[in-house]
């Protein structure tokens, strides 16, 4: 969205001024998204797989974070039998802040987290985040399955 007025000092050309909300970077990142796949450099990560959470639900988002070891605990928790990676990603398009922990359950966006429609690219690998104990993962997994026996849990897709 976009206003367009006329300006002193530029001879009364009109000038689009574009909306601060919409302009508004929301992170520089570097951003990062975890997950057990096994990718390369320059794939693309696309939305329209299952959630972690609530496996019957297709996301109509891909999930990132600019928090290295947010990305990691997502790693650990993807479903799968393969390594928890952490990968480095860059969005190929618009991206917002993530609606399921923004505001609802902490104010503004202290997690970093985002979402977007358009793909995210693989632009790197990161093996330097925090890998949690055998312990923390149980209590991680524990909240989970209350969250997939709760059937009033929400997923904003």
């Amino acid at each position: 969205m976009h206003t367009s007025e006329r300006v002193k000092g530029f001879a009364g050309k009109r000038v689009i001024l574009i909306d601060r909300a919409m302009s508004e970077v929301l992170d520089q990142g570097p951003f990062f998204h975890g997950t057990k796949a096994d990718l390369r450099v320059g794939d693309l990560l696309t939305a329209g797989f299952p959630s972690n959470y609530r496996p019957e639900v297709l996301m109509n988002h891909i999930y990132f974070t600019a928090l290295r070891d947010g990305a990691g605990l997502a790693a650990e928790l993807a479903p799968g039998d393969g390594a928890p990676r952490v990968y480095i990603v860059e969005p190929t398009g618009s991206f917002e802040d993530d609606p399921n922990v923004t505001d609802k359950k902490f104010p503004g966006n202290p997690t970093r987290s985002f979402r977007s429609t358009d793909p995210l690219r693989i632009v790197g690998e990161d093996t330097n985040w925090a890998r949690l104990t055998p312990e923390e993962l149980q209590v991680w997994r524990d909240r989970l399955a209350a969250i997939r026996a709760d059937e009033r849990a929400e997923i904003i897709n």
